[in-house]
């Protein structure tokens, strides 16, 4: 279910790209008056803002079929917030290549019978690399899709804490590969990039406690991301 429910998205965000991308044979020099002047500019700078949606892409142990206490584990998204920084090199007319390192404040849970919730709190400093494909402008107008990986460290990890014996324990590292789309819509002194990205955990997050039944029927924990980003860059 979670595999459709991805590929569901990833099919929309390429059909509504290729939607816009059917605009571009419109395209006029008097239509794009504040696009051009950002053409010129090999590279700019900026500040994203953003909330996140997170939950774990849960994969059970065998021991849960054994266990008399614990008969299911399941996440629900919780909300977040994101700010980071944007550095955006142009490669050519079309294509950009962009490094974002900044902040991720998450909120994810594990569920357990339907009620017994764990709560991990985490703070990423993340450094995406993505790759970003844009359409012909039209009246100051720019559709884009995206793709990139991001690496992300946890400051707040408790996978050294003291009195980790009855925490579930994560690694603080997170490779995610992370694919969005969005819109430029040029102002005067400004760019104004509106995005949604999702974003999927390439390892497996969970560092395994014998000592511990809530862990012992886990096999695998990835991260499951929805980021609502708003960009202000020029």
């Amino acid at each position: 279910m979670h595999r459709l429910f991805g590929y569901k998205i990833v099919f929309t965000v390429v059909s509504l790209f290729c939607f816009t991308m059917t605009m571009q044979g419109q395209f006029s020099a008097r239509d794009n008056v504040n696009y051009l002047d950002f053409q010129s500019k090999r590279y700019y700078f900026g500040m994203s803002f953003g909330a996140n949606f997170s939950k774990f892409l849960v994969i059970q142990s065998n021991a849960l079929i054994t266990d008399e206490q614990l008969q299911i584990v399941e996440s629900a998204p919780q909300g977040g917030f994101n700010i980071h920084l944007i550095s955006n090199l142009k490669m050519g007319e079309y294509f950009d290549f962009r490094f974002n390192p900044g902040f991720a404040f998450m909120y994810r849970s594990l569920i357990y019978n339907n009620s017994a919730k764990k709560e991990i709190e985490s703070v990423y400093f993340e450094t995406p690399f993505n790759i970003r494909f844009k359409s012909a402008p039209y009246k100051d107008k720019r559709a884009f899709v995206m793709a990139g990986v991001k690496y992300g460290y946890d400051v707040a990890s408790n996978s050294k804490s003291r009195r980790s014996e009855n925490l579930i324990k994560l690694s603080p590292h997170d490779f995610q590969w992370e694919a969005g789309i969005g819109v430029q819509l040029y102002y005067p002194f400004f760019i104004f990039s509106p995005e949604i990205k999702i974003s999927r955990g390439l390892g497996n997050s969970l560092i395994y406690n014998r000592n511990l039944p809530e862990s012992i029927i886990l096999d695998k924990i990835n991260s499951s991301i929805v980021t609502i980003s708003f960009n202000f860059e020029g």
